[in-house]
């Protein structure tokens, strides 16, 4: 689809174009992490088992819970739990939002009919990313080999059913993980072979052979100097990324809690792991003066939330003072250079343009997860209070000008 396509959503009539979601999700086929991982690499990588007539996968070797259907059929509504992020007027139990469930719709595992639902929802395009595929790194990071078998395989997979461009609409972006340098970096120039326009991995130090390090390490600088040489667009998304609640909370990617004997969810620290995640990541690489080193990348914050850029900002500026000759140049105005964010619908869109810039944040909706928009273009109303012009920067411009290489 084309910003010029006809329309007959009353939203893209009114707004005179179609937006670029730059958050899509994909549910995994069921062979989606074993139909190019080599037979002797499976019982390290990923498997399936039925415990109690439910189906499972086995990752690493052991029964992983992540989800409770992997199948993904029946499947819970898109946006199901939209009032529950809005500030649950009615009182209701996370359980009684997930309730209702439906047959999974070819659109969530079919590329061409998911080329007509984009066309249905007023879009333009999307980035469409993993559902389970930011979740398994974490559980397989003490095995490199098979993190690396994970990830080759995957992309091998996200190629052969959804393509990296199809039809100029749909931009899958490949996983990428750090773990094995040198596997990251032929990965990469396979990816950008293949057409790639983006490329996405988990906001987490990376575990190596010689255990954690910082994606900003020297180490690495192999692949971010191809990374910044392509000019392709680098998304940090939201995923596992092994935060543990340090005793507050059980450990395990859920944002939420189960109160012991109840069966109703309560608050949890756990709630708070997404932006922990990021936060540290995002500063990380300015810490790191990754983008003095790299000009020219370019990064993408999705599903990562926003509120908490004042206080990185603080932070920054705090470090800048204390060690004036570590930077080379203000951290604050270098992270508004080179980033991009994608802050949740229900954080305060126009406090986040203010920060940083109606140029450096982007419209994602999530769909069709249950913690995202009903449907895409629900998220227009969240930046009403935008002036026409910073809107179209928001809901399309940025979008599009990152899935464009920039090559130097």
């Amino acid at each position: 689809m084309s910003a010029g396509t006809p329309s007959t959503h009353p939203v893209v009539d009114e707004l005179g174009y179609r937006p670029f979601d730059c958050d899509n999700h994909y549910y995994e086929s069921e062979d989606a992490f074993i139909r190019h991982v080599p037979e002797t690499m499976r019982p390290r990588v990923v498997q399936w088992a039925e415990v109690d007539g439910r189906r499972y996968h086995v990752v690493g070797g052991k029964l992983s819970r992540a989800v409770v259907n992997p199948t993904w059929d029946p499947i819970a509504k898109p946006g199901a739990l939209h009032g529950f992020f809005r500030g649950n007027p009615e009182g209701r139990s996370m359980l009684d939002y997930l309730k209702e469930h439906e047959p999974r719709p070819a659109e969530y595992q079919d590329r061409d009919a998911r080329l007509a639902v984009i066309d249905e929802q007023g879009l333009e395009a999307v980035w469409l990313f993993p559902t389970l595929g930011v979740l398994y790194e974490e559980e397989l990071k003490h095995d490199v080999e098979a993190v690396g078998a994970l990830m080759v395989g995957f992309n091998r997979w996200l190629h052969e059913d959804w393509g990296f461009d199809y039809h100029d609409t749909i931009f899958a972006s490949p996983y990428l993980s750090l773990a094995n340098l040198d596997l990251a970096v032929s990965e990469l120039e396979w990816c950008l072979a293949h057409g790639a326009r983006t490329i996405v991995m988990r906001p987490a130090p990376v575990w190596t052979v010689h255990g954690p390090r910082s994606p900003g390490d020297p180490v690495f600088d192999p692949f971010w100097a191809r990374v910044d040489e392509a000019g392709i667009t680098t998304v940090v998304h939201a995923g596992d990324s092994g935060y543990s609640s340090q005793g507050y909370a059980e450990d395990g990617f859920v944002s939420f809690g189960v109160g012991a004997g109840t069966g109703r969810y309560r608050p949890s620290i756990k709630a708070f792991n997404i932006e922990r995640a990021a936060h540290d990541w995002l500063i990380t690489m300015s810490l790191e003066k990754m983008y003095t080193r790299f000009p020219n990348l370019r990064v993408a914050s999705v599903e990562n939330g926003s509120d908490y850029l004042s206080h990185m900002f603080r932070k920054l500026r705090q470090q800048r003072e204390k060690t004036p000759r570590w930077f080379d140049e203000d951290p604050v105005d270098l992270f508004r250079h080179h980033v991009w964010m994608n802050p949740f619908w229900e954080d305060d869109v126009d406090e986040v343009v203010e920060i940083m810039g109606a140029d450096h944040v982007i419209f994602g909706s999530d769909w069709p997860h249950v913690e995202g928009m009903p449907t895409p273009l629900d998220y227009v109303a969240e930046v009403k209070g935008l002036s026409d012009d910073d809107r179209r920067l928001v809901l399309r411009d940025n979008v599009r000008g990152l899935t464009e290489l920039r090559p130097v």
